[in-house]
């Protein structure tokens, strides 16, 4: 059945038969697009490090769903920067009732009807030392105590199902608060409330762009006591199935494509959603090497996508989601 019985390109002849055979497909509602919300009005700064992306205020945030919403995309994670000098030790501005992702979430909810309304469940936004979690007293050195931060991003994940957020997404790294986090959600009447795990998140070089957005860079320190070490696969695997015994619905990989093994690997293991996230890095490589010219932007992005789908994600968190669905409706 070798050459010439068999020729392979039988089946690359044209776009027609290409697409019929293809065995991977990407389509707008399998992407999440991470957004970052700011106070006040009118106000859509760019991110310089992220060129296309903006700290958006609440009515500019709506209007970016609604447009996300018209080009199918069904669903938005939601990042807060809270007022300045806002910040404090215990990261108050993330959990209290009239923060800016508790008041963005309401918004969106009322404005955007269908839209997934996805939240960050994280400290580090809303901490004056920038850690996602709690330190002692007079810690110089960033290291963050796990059990004492559990009932703080409990506060936050409850926070954030009160003012109507369909699913949350911890992406501390705490030992235990995905079980924390349901119990305390379970507790108070949001069993529906989903929850999207940030389970195998690695202490990547991968993250500067969006620490520059988020303004969640560590005073001092920095977060490789909690997040995973580069190196490890097994061990993603353990925080895997720790995080779904704990009551997780999706698990999550962050980044994406340097840890494509990792995604492949889930799938092998998993029955449950793998969602994978890339992060604002592998974004801005992409981004900037098509301003110089060097690559076709659009191509990038699209096979950058499908990689990820092949590997075996379901649900993939990109900045590229609008400009990802307007290339697949050509």
């Amino acid at each position: 059945m070798g050459f010439p019985v068999r020729r392979m390109r039988r089946l690359r002849r044209s776009e027609t038969i290409r697409s019929m055979v293809r065995e991977t497909h990407l389509r707008p509602e399998q992407l999440m697009y991470p957004l970052f919300v700011q106070p006040g009005t009118g106000r859509r700064d760019p991110i310089l490090s992220m060129p296309g992306q903006s700290r958006l205020s609440i009515d500019e945030l709506v209007a970016e769903s609604q447009a996300a919403w018209s080009e199918g995309v069904r669903s938005v994670i939601l990042f807060g920067i809270p007022p300045d000098g806002s910040k404090d030790a215990v990261g108050t501005p993330g959990w209290i009732e009239d923060g800016i992702v508790q008041e963005a979430v309401r918004a969106l909810k009322k404005d955007v009807p269908g839209l997934l309304v996805a939240t960050d469940v994280c400290l580090c936004e809303y901490t004056s030392h920038g850690h996602c979690g709690i330190l002692h007293d007079g810690d110089t050195h960033g290291y963050v105590q796990n059990d004492e931060s559990l009932e703080f991003l409990a506060r936050e994940a409850l926070s954030h199902a009160q003012a109507g957020a369909d699913m949350v997404a911890p992406s501390d790294m705490m030992d235990g608060r995905v079980a924390a986090i349901r119990d305390t959600l379970d507790d108070e009447g949001f069993e529906d409330v989903a929850l999207m795990a940030y389970a195998a998140k690695y202490a990547s070089a991968f993250y500067g762009p969006f620490r520059d957005a988020a303004d969640s860079t560590p005073q001092h320190g920095d977060r490789r006591t909690y997040q995973m070490d580069p190196p490890n696969a097994r061990e993603a695997m353990m925080e895997m199935e720790l995080d779904l015994e704990e009551g997780a619905d999706i698990l999550m990989v962050k980044p994406a494509m340097p840890y494509m093994d990792i995604i492949v690997r889930a799938r092998a293991n998993f029955e449950v959603p793998i969602a994978a996230y890339q992060v604002s890095g592998e974004y801005a490589m992409i981004c900037a090497a098509e301003e110089r010219g060097w690559i076709d932007g659009d191509r990038v992005m699209l096979e950058s996508l499908i990689g990820l789908r092949r590997a075996g994600a379901d649900l993939i968190l990109t900045y590229f989601a609008r400009r990802a669905a307007r290339a697949l409706a050509r």
